[in-house]
């Protein structure tokens, strides 16, 4: 059976995603568990190796830091928050309907997206503005986690914490979680993050702190470059990384490094976000239902994808690891298009026989 990629085959494909509107560059790594694939290709203005915005798969790295304190028995995820939060930050945070569920809340809900918290980037503000709008716009602003949580006691919640059937992405939930883990751990969430970097060797991977920084590979909205670096700096918790880098710490994740692997299927508690994603404790998942590709069954991912088309998945059923960007916040879809063509090349392959390759 030949399980092999070839390396121009993806070559060709990351190539031509680059030429799709407003994509001005691609990276896609993609290894599979035994090596036997391991092709790392780029396009357009990026390299290989360059470094890139990952958006929110920063939410991986920050479930694989409370994963291993829940693995280490240092916490339990069905804490209250405000065992480890200031009664000033918790109280008030969640009023849903005139009762207040503030106290309620733990660090399951916040991980898997059923705290019913607002999203103070994507819902609506007090003042009526989203934040995301803004900031896709070209509005730079800073907005560090005390900001954030003025801001969401403020805002409409969506449902009772735990709410059964209910989840409801929300960036807030893990900004939250960053002043949990500060709690924990004594270190403040960037310290944190570093130290697991420093860990699995990232050395090309860090939090975005320097607002002069512009090293990485330069965001795009539609056609225009977005710099947003007083955002980027102020939420302590934002990252640059590489495909490579990624790929070693998604192999990690899914390798047990954090939390066992023989327990990793006690993570997958799915719940619908938005389609085509379901959420679980602290991980997403891809799923795309065989009616919307008859001809062509699309396996399910599970990791995390940022709004900037980044990409961080494990293919389990056919042992794949993906990694890499289209680096455009518009279409990060065109990320999913580009990863289905390999695995779709990739199963083909692994299909075929050795007596119909002599055919060939």
């Amino acid at each position: 059976m030949n399980d092999k990629l070839d390396q121009s085959m993806v070559n060709q494909i990351v190539r031509a995603t680059s030429k799709k509107r407003n994509i001005f560059g691609a990276v896609f790594y993609f290894s599979s568990g035994d090596n036997s694939i391991d092709i790392l290709s780029a396009s357009g203005n990026i390299e290989p190796e360059s470094p890139y915005y990952i958006a929110s798969i920063n939410k991986l790295f920050i479930s694989s830091i409370l994963l291993k304190l829940y693995a280490d028995k240092q916490i339990e995820l069905n804490d209250k928050i405000s065992t480890y939060l200031p009664e000033e930050v918790v109280r008030g945070l969640h009023i849903h309907k005139g009762k207040e569920y503030s106290k309620d809340l733990t660090i399951a809900h916040l991980l898997s997206h059923t705290s019913g918290l607002p999203c103070y980037l994507l819902d609506t503000q007090a003042d009526g503005k989203k934040v995301m709008a803004e900031l896709e716009a070209g509005i730079d602003q800073p907005w560090p986690v005390d900001k954030v949580i003025q801001a969401v006691k403020r805002m409409k919640t969506h449902f009772p914490p735990g709410k059964e059937g209910k989840a409801k992405y929300s960036d807030t939930n893990y900004q939250v979680l960053g002043l949990v883990i500060e709690n924990i751990t004594g270190f403040p969430v960037q310290i944190a993050l570093k130290n697991l970097f420093h860990e699995l060797n990232l050395t090309q991977t860090y939090v975005f702190e320097d607002i002069q920084d512009e090293s990485f590979v330069p965001i795009y909205y539609k056609s225009e470059q977005r710099k947003v670096p007083l955002f980027l700096s102020s939420t302590h918790n934002d990252i640059i990384s590489t495909a490579r880098d990624q790929m070693t710490f998604l192999k990690a994740f899914f390798n047990g490094r954090f939390f066992p692997k023989e327990r990793l299927h006690e993570l997958e508690k799915w719940n619908n976000v938005f389609f085509p994603f379901k959420y679980g404790i602290g991980i997403q998942k891809f799923y795309m239902p065989r009616i919307l590709s008859p001809f062509q069954p699309v396996p399910e991912m599970i990791g995390h994808t940022g709004s900037t088309g980044s990409v961080a998945f494990y293919v389990p059923e056919m042992d794949v690891y993906i990694t890499g960007t289209t680096n455009q916040q518009a279409e990060p879809n065109i990320a999913f298009q580009t990863m289905i063509k390999v695995l779709t090349r990739i199963r083909k392959r692994n299909e075929t026989s050795p007596m119909s390759d002599r055919t060939d």
